[in-house]
């Protein structure tokens, strides 16, 4: 695998990590992926295709990189480089690496991977926050299963782990689960925002936003809760889900009503004769960027 390249957009926007408001991380781990492969790729081609992005964004209408410091940290986790890292240990390395970076004040954005990464990352706010909070979790999938292929790591189980360390949820675009997971939402009152529900309501995004009952939240990205017309790079992509302006709205109203913690985006999984979909998630990481420096004052 290339070295990560050690800026996002461009070595212009470069910032070091000790002066930095908001850490990239890299987590190229995939060992559970049961459908198309390719997600350890991921991190090191949004980052690629980050220096294709413009400096100014045309909807908050400022160059949002010359005002937040943006660093890349050091890839943790790697699969290729630890083929025989397991799930299992692969959530306690990352907990160990995305905490120190919480705890030094850092806006962390971690780029995997497999879902399964999520559990990690969780794990991590947790330890580092006393306060509650919701993760919101855009995906086609539940992820709700206790067990998938042997492991409870795997990355269909990863919102169920959430769950196991006490932590509410807000689903949001689920478009695909099993019965277990069926039977779970029904029982535990999970407040999914199914996607075919969502198409038909003009205002499911207040509505959505007002079923999270803590003033925190942290974000998870599974990137084939996108529609695949947009996001056709993804491991078990989906007919249906956010198209662009859907998302960024979404995105925008979370950040504007509630303090979001932290974000992670995951499973792209990049296509050979294609690069629209890492230019899609570079740039969705630039807006998640932008939407967190508007919130917090450092943006006009």
């Amino acid at each position: 695998m290339a070295p990560f390249p050690p800026h996002f957009i461009d070595a212009e926007t470069a910032t070091p990590l000790e002066t930095a408001d908001v850490v990239i991380l890299p987590v190229p781990y995939e060992a559970t992926t049961t459908y198309r492969k390719g997600c350890q790729h991921g991190p090191l081609a949004l980052l690629q295709a980050s220096d294709q992005l413009e400096h100014y964004d045309v909807e908050l209408r400022q160059a949002t990189c010359f005002k937040v410091g943006i660093a890349i940290a050091e890839a943790i986790a790697d699969s290729s480089v630890d083929p025989d890292l397991t799930p299992e240990a692969m959530v306690d390395v990352v907990k160990a690496g995305v905490l120190p970076l919480l705890q030094a004040g850092k806006f962390v954005i971690t780029l995997g991977g497999e879902h399964g990464i999520t559990a990690g990352v969780v794990a991590a706010y947790q330890a580092a926050f006393t306060e509650p909070f919701t993760v919101v979790q855009i995906d086609a999938h539940g992820d709700l299963r206790h067990s998938y292929c042997g492991s409870i790591y795997n990355h269909a189980c990863v919102m169920r782990r959430v769950m196991d360390l006490g932590i509410p949820s807000l689903p949001v675009a689920i478009r695909s689960i099993c019965q277990e997971e069926a039977d779970l939402i029904a029982s535990q009152k999970i407040p999914v925002q199914w996607d075919h529900e969502r198409g038909q309501d003009p205002d499911w995004i207040e509505e959505a936003i007002a079923t999270i009952t803590t003033e925190s939240v942290f974000l998870t990205i599974d990137l084939d809760g996108l529609d695949p017309a947009i996001m056709p790079g993804v491991g078990t992509p989906q007919p249906g889900g956010l198209n662009w302006n859907q998302t960024t709205q979404f995105l925008r109203q979370l950040f504007t009503n509630r303090r979001v913690i932290g974000c992670d985006v995951m499973e792209l999984a990049p296509l050979s004769d294609s690069v629209v979909s890492e230019f899609t998630a570079a740039k969705l990481v630039y807006k998640l960027i932008g939407y967190h420096a508007l919130c917090n004052g450092r943006l006009d």
